[in-house]
């Protein structure tokens, strides 16, 4: 049902969950409904729990703003400069957006549901980058989600349920197979797509029985199957602990304001690194969720064989971490001790470090341990389960675009623009500089709602002899 302004203009548009009524925004031909709980908040006895059903409401809700967003640190400089990060106050965090080009049933458009990045610390559905319009505009249903970050989502403790931030994003799956056809969508034709650590959510999804049946499709950005060691998990809410001078134990830390658990974990998470490895926050395995290691489950055809997969990676991914902080140019000072940290890390021999030094001849040694770990962290996962038996397709993309910024390159992250085609907002182009090519992302969103509307994004799928699709300066 539409509600018209005094000029006749449609200025508001409802839609109904099993919840109850929303009321949303129609915006340049879009319907958008923002921040639509599909849990409960998770406060009280709920905040280290699984989630828990939403509750009923009368009556129309205003779904015309963001929810608030999850409780996380700000990105430090030089990070915050690069990454948008908004925040929203607000304790019912556990909530999602949809925007749609046919709100109400009956049309059964094709649906992606989006899962936000930022090493499961950071991030939220209401970074402007990820913008739904776009594919709105395209013919597809485009959903994004909130979910429970670092020690409230992914804290281990010895009295709470783990990976609360996993069952966050099942528990939004489940909402979308039983509400988005009131919005337009086919739940039968859902892709989940995400990056960096949305696509390790992603990855884990794939693999996990608790999500199977809730998604046709998958597309992995920059990101593979993961589950981290217990310890290294256990290590964080530790020295948390020691810090706030409590038990690690999760009824210890629900005693505490969120507050100072925030400032707790800001303090812990400084010594972690998405590429150069340490304790951090993460996905571990269980006996419900993720009932062992994700990427074997998925690679020996126990999980996920028949859903179709577009997969991929930037050129330079280590450039994001590397650069702007000045330790790629640190790293290439110190030369053999980067790289016999590359080995350790990486888990190479010295033929292959050698191999890897001959294969970028003119390259410094942060270069090198950049590229060797990107390829046993990122993209040697991927190409294994591309690679892998399975009965459903593969395909593969490299964005191979480089940055107007100095030294970023084609980092990580630089694809998101280009994929949302949002190239001209704040959050797109703290990262691309000026200039950045609008063909490029015209290509690019196009392939990603052709895989979601067709299952093809429109180049062959991966053979063990062929190289990634590549997306690069346009024609």
């Amino acid at each position: 049902m539409d509600t018209r302004n005094a000029a006749g203009a449609v200025a508001a548009v409802t839609a109904t969950t099993r919840q109850g009524a929303v009321r949303g925004t129609l915006e340049h031909g879009i319907a958008v409904f923002r921040g639509i709980p599909y849990a409960a908040a998770p406060v009280g006895a709920l905040r280290f729990a699984a989630p828990a059903p939403p509750a009923p409401w009368d009556g129309v809700r205003d779904a015309t703003a963001f929810g608030p967003t999850a409780p996380k640190p700000p990105y430090e400089e030089p990070f915050a400069t690069l990454l948008d990060d908004p925040v929203v106050p607000g304790e019912d965090c556990l909530n999602l957006n949809v925007w749609t080009p046919e709100p109400g049933p009956g049309a059964r458009l094709p649906v992606m549901v989006w899962i936000h990045g930022g090493a499961l610390t950071r991030g939220s559905s209401a970074v402007p980058v990820y913008d739904g319009s776009a594919f709105a505009r395209d013919g597809v249903v485009l959903v994004s989600l909130n979910y429970r970050l670092g020690v409230a989502g992914y804290g281990l403790f010895p009295d709470a349920v783990p990976n609360r931030g996993l069952l966050d994003q099942i528990s939004a799956l489940e909402w979308v197979r039983d509400n988005i056809a009131g919005f337009g969508g086919d739940p039968d034709r859902v892709t989940v797509f995400g990056e960096s650590a949305g696509a390790i959510s992603t990855g884990v999804l794939l693999a996990s029985p608790r999500a199977a049946g809730l998604f046709r499709q998958a597309v992995l950005q920059s990101g593979a199957p993961e589950a981290l060691p217990r310890p290294h998990v256990r290590t964080m809410v530790r020295r948390m602990a020691a810090r706030l001078k409590v038990p690690a134990t999760a009824a210890a830390f629900a005693a505490l304001p969120p507050q100072a658990l925030l400032a707790a974990q800001t303090v812990v998470q400084r010594r972690s690194s998405p590429l150069l490895g340490g304790p951090a926050f993460g996905i571990v395995e269980d006996d419900d969720a993720v009932p062992g290691d994700p990427l074997e489950r998925l690679v020996t055809g126990r999980a996920a064989a028949d859903v179709p997969l577009l997969m991929g990676w930037t050129s330079e991914e280590y450039r994001l971490w590397l650069a702007p902080t000045g330790l790629l140019r640190h790293m290439d000072r110190l030369g053999p001790v980067t790289l016999a940290f590359g080995a350790l890390r990486g888990r190479a021999t010295s033929a292959e470090i050698r191999s890897a030094r001959a294969a970028r001849p003119d390259a410094g040694a942060g270069e090198v341990v950049g590229q060797l770990l990107t390829d046993r962290l990122l993209r040697d996962p991927l190409r294994r389960l591309a690679a892998a038996p399975r009965r459903a397709t593969a395909h593969l993309y490299e964005f191979a675009w480089p940055s107007a910024v100095p030294g970023l390159g084609s980092c990580h992250a630089l694809e998101l623009g280009f994929v949302f085609d949002t190239l001209t907002l704040p959050g797109a182009t703290s990262l691309t500089g000026p200039g950045a090519p609008q063909p490029l992302a015209d290509a690019m969103h196009a392939a990603w709602t052709s895989f979601a509307t067709t299952g093809t994004p429109g180049w062959a799928p991966w053979h063990r002899s062929g190289s990634p699709h590549r997306f690069t300066h346009p024609a």
